[in-house]
C-alpha cells in the first residue's frame, strides 16, 4: 500500500472500491427491402425515427433497394426495440410489408 493508502487508513478512512460499469449491449436496427413499399416512405421513415437528414436517408434507401438490408442506427435494446416498433406501427397504418428488425452487434 502506498503511503496515501496507509494514511487513509490511520485516519479511518475507507477507500470504497469503484464498481467497474459496463455498457449496454447494442443492437443495430436494420430495415429489409420489399417490392412494393415506395422509396419516398422509407426515406420519410429514416428522417422521422431515425434523425436523418435527406442526403443520410436517401444513401439508406438506396442500400436497402440495392442490397436488400441498411443500418438505420445502433443503439441500446430498449431504445433499437421501440424504433422497430415505431416503423413497423407506421408501415402498418399505411399499408406497406415494410420490415424493420435488430440484431446484437
Amino acid at each position: 500500500m502506498s503511503d496515501k493508502g496507509d494514511r487513509r487508513q490511520q485516519a479511518g478512512l475507507l477507500e470504497k472500491p469503484r464498481p467497474k460499469t459496463k455498457r449496454p449491449p447494442l443492437y443495430k436496427v436494420l430495415m429489409l427491402n420489399d417490392d412494393y413499399t415506395p422509396m419516398d416512405f422509407v426515406v420519410m421513415v429514416l428522417q422521422r425515427y431515425f434523425n436523418k437528414d435527406q442526403e443520410e436517408a436517401t444513401r439508406i434507401m438506396l442500400a436497402v433497394h440495392y442490397h436488400g438490408v441498411g443500418v438505420c442506427g445502433v443503439y441500446p435494446h430498449e431504445i433499437a426495440e421501440t424504433k422497430v416498433n415505431q416503423v413497423m406501427s407506421l408501415a402498418k397504418a399505411h399499408g406497406h410489408p415494410l420490415q424493420c428488425v435488430m440484431e446484437k452487434e
